[in-house]
């Protein structure tokens, strides 16, 4: 019994560094992916209302596109609610605060900028789900950067603009 509470106590602890960053712990994977959680709440809060007040023959392309990503950000809220169950945690139920704005260049702004920080911190969570032996979690993630990536050049290329890039 002693070697089991060694060993919580262990996985409990922040290791040294995985891949140059600080390893976290399972608690704090946990409270990283609630962060996460978070965004994409506010992505499907921002998608479904920025779909439907996108005015103007040039964002009806967009506007629909929009409506498609509010669709792909609730399934990645559900995947990473099921990811923090599966740790032992429990899912936030509270969004981040959704921009606004009369202009249609801003709300496909605050998404490019929002979409950029969920590409950056996935990119993050991947190496630490790694570093805690979570490769499922890890492949998972991987699934979901890959349309938040798609989003990123969607945006990006509705503004007329190079897709920014994503510093770690």
């Amino acid at each position: 019994m002693a070697s089991h509470a060694a060993k919580e106590t262990r996985t409990d602890r922040p290791q040294q560094t995985f891949n140059g960053e600080p390893q976290v712990s399972r608690e704090q994977l946990i409270e990283l992916l609630n962060e996460d959680l978070a965004r994409e709440y506010q992505a499907i809060i921002a998608y479904v209302v920025y779909s439907q007040v996108i005015k103007g023959a040039a964002f009806m392309t967009i506007a629909a596109e929009l409506e498609q990503h509010a669709a792909e950000e609730l399934a990645h809220a559900l995947m990473i609610s099921k990811q923090i169950d599966y740790l032992g945690g429990t899912p936030t139920v509270q969004a981040k605060p959704v921009r606004m704005s009369q202009k249609p260049e801003e709300l496909l702004r605050f998404d490019l900028d929002n979409e950029n920080e969920t590409v950056r911190n996935y990119r993050q969570r991947v190496r630490q789900s790694e570093a805690l032996g979570e490769f499922a979690l890890a492949e998972a993630i991987r699934g979901i950067l890959v349309q938040e990536q798609e989003h990123q050049i969607d945006l990006a290329t509705a503004l007329g603009i190079d897709v920014p890039l994503v510093e770690n």
